[in-house]
C-alpha cells in the first residue's frame, strides 16, 4: 500500500526579502520578473522589496544597458536582534553551503 508524501508546509523559514535576496545574489543581473516567478510572487511586490533592500542599504542596483545588476553588501549586519555579529554574507553563504 503506497502513502501519499506528506503535504508542505504552507510556512518558509525566509520572508520574501530573504528569498529575493537569495535570488538577487545567486544571479545579479536577472530580471525582476524572473526572481517573482520563483519566489511565488507578484513582479510588483518585488520590486517593492529590492526597494526595501536598497534603501535598507544591503543592494545597490545598477543599470547595464537595458538591463539592472545587483550587488550585495555581505558586509551589512542582519537586522535581527538575535543575529546580531551575523552578516548577510554570512547568511547567503550558510545557505549556499547547502547546494
Amino acid at each position: 500500500m503506497s502513502q501519499t508524501p506528506p503535504a508542505l508546509p504552507s510556512w518558509t523559514l525566509l520572508s520574501n526579502h530573504g528569498h529575493v535576496l537569495v535570488c538577487l545574489a545567486t544571479d545579479p543581473s536577472v530580471r525582476l520578473r524572473d526572481v517573482a516567478q520563483t519566489v511565488g510572487i507578484t513582479e510588483r511586490a518585488v520590486q517593492k522589496i529590492v526597494g526595501d533592500l536598497e534603501a535598507g542599504g544591503l543592494v545597490t542596483r545598477t543599470r547595464t544597458g537595458r538591463r539592472n545588476r545587483y550587488r550585495i553588501d555581505v558586509a551589512q549586519p542582519l537586522r535581527q536582534p538575535t543575529a546580531t555579529g551575523c552578516t548577510v554574507g554570512g547568511l547567503l553563504a550558510a545557505l549556499s553551503a547547502g547546494r
